[in-house]
């Protein structure tokens, strides 16, 4: 009784920091926008980031190094998928609105609930059903329209959608290696990341180098270590639920990113949003509290 008590309350604190965890991310958009003013087009943003995130993580990785050499393969299969998530997602904000940006990515709930069944045996009981239809349904209402369900328009839109599925894949990794440490798997993640994105240096429009506009260096180099080090506790906050709860459970409650990505974006960016834009926004959360109540 007091071990199921105390998985319980795991559960239930990792759910909480996920859902603080995915309103950070609803602000990433706003660094790479930034970076992307300054000249740093498609993957050029991410690589800004996650080279200066990595540095910060070598201490703690450093002392880890003995352990992680061990479970090498883990780690690069789970830093492949949750990085490769990460990439096409910061990439994705270049190319498409922050608006669709998100809800293609949310689309993850789907293809997590479809892993869980498949590889971890989940029921699909009425408390995820209900939670999921929430879920979907809040897409459906911010992205519908009177030409019906929109489908990917750009490679922005598509490489959303292809992160959400990484994520799926990703996080049904870092659930089967729990015994990794948190850290080990960030590194893996930050460092999945950025080699994706530099190979992606070789298949996208633009110029391999970017062409940087006038900018105050400090400023500049400011800014830099802030989205670095926003981005390291927003990364831990994702990745340690993520090694605690199923893949459609983390899909669920990454959607508070939605809300904040949202507001943020019709705040900051000008993009819409509207009595439609709120409904799929109660809808989304509703999603996430049935998740976080079930248990």
């Amino acid at each position: 009784m007091v071990s199921s008590n105390i998985l319980s309350n795991n559960r239930t604190w990792a759910s909480i920091v996920l859902v603080i965890g995915g309103m950070m991310w609803g602000l990433y958009w706003i660094p790479v926008r930034f970076f992307y003013d300054l000249g740093l087009t498609g993957p050029w943003p991410g690589i800004a980031m996650y080279s200066v995130a990595l540095l910060g993580l070598v201490p703690f990785i450093w002392k880890e190094r003995g352990t992680l050499a061990l479970q090498w393969r883990d780690l690069v299969f789970s830093g492949m998928f949750t990085g490769a998530a990460f990439s096409l997602y910061s990439i994705s904000l270049v190319y498409t609105d922050v608006v669709r940006s998100i809800l293609l990515f949310y689309l993850t709930p789907i293809w997590g609930t479809i892993l869980g069944r498949v590889f971890l045996g989940e029921r699909l009981n009425l408390g995820r059903l209900a939670g999921l239809a929430c879920g979907v349904g809040g897409l459906f209402v911010v992205l519908g329209d009177s030409g019906g369900i929109p489908l990917p328009q750009n490679s922005g839109d598509w490489m959303a959608l292809a992160s959400g599925m990484c994520w799926a894949l990703g996080t049904l990794g870092l659930y089967r290696t729990s015994t990794i440490s948190a850290s080990g798997q960030v590194f893996a993640f930050v460092a999945g990341a950025l080699i994706l994105s530099l190979v992606s240096l070789t298949v996208l429009p633009e110029p391999v180098l970017p062409t940087i506009v006038q900018a105050d260096p400090l400023w500049t180099l400011q800014f830099v270590l802030l989205s670095a080090f926003y981005t390291l506790p927003m990364v831990f906050m994702t990745i340690w639920p993520a090694t605690k709860l199923s893949p459609a459970r983390v899909g669920i409650l990454l959607m508070s990113e939605v809300v904040v990505g949202l507001a943020s974006a019709a705040a900051f960016s000008g993009e819409p949003f509207g009595l439609r834009e709120l409904l799929g926004a109660i809808l989304i959360v509703s999603a996430a509290v049935l998740e976080i109540v079930r248990d």
